[in-house]
């Protein structure tokens, strides 16, 4: 009688692909509000980022526009491993936002450096939640990393 030999194979090595996505105004990271968002361009942070996960290939997009953040949901949220997503003052208005996520079969997780819960009321209403993997806020830019880090692990299990 044969015995048979069943394995769990963890992928330790797993090179993923996932987009960082920054809405409106983010671009002005280190010179807008640094009592809020700090006094770090997301610039040049990034290079930490990749430095924290080497098996982990990081794209970087900025836009101020609402249309092309759908145009570069769409281009990757069918062959990436996650999306990160700060889409900054959109997240309070779009539906736009919510259909394309809800569109895509790469999983989205939403991102704000700030604790929004803590700011003004309006704030406080998040209109791509509702389609999110998951979403983390308050942490800074260090909220980025916790995203990729939770995109890698649910890849993992």
């Amino acid at each position: 009688m044969r015995k048979q030999c069943f394995c769990k194979v963890i992928k330790i090595n797993l090179i993923m692909k996932i987009l960082i996505l920054n809405g409106p105004n983010l671009n002005l990271l280190g010179v807008r509000e640094p009592g809020i968002y700090g006094s770090s361009s997301f610039d040049s942070y990034l290079p930490q980022l990749r430095e924290q996960f080497p098996n982990v290939e990081l794209e970087y997009c900025q836009s101020n526009v609402e249309g092309l953040m759908i145009d570069k949901m769409q281009e990757v949220g069918f062959s990436y491993d996650g999306i990160v997503l700060n889409a900054g003052a959109y997240t309070h208005t779009s539906v736009a936002l919510q259909d394309c996520i809800r569109a895509l079969k790469t999983p989205v997780i939403e991102v704000h450096i700030s604790n929004v819960h803590q700011r003004e009321e309006f704030r406080h209403r998040s209109m791509i939640s509702c389609a999110c993997m998951g979403v983390i806020c308050g942490f800074g830019l260090d909220s980025y990393r916790l995203a990729v880090d939770a995109l890698v692990w649910k890849a993992q299990h």
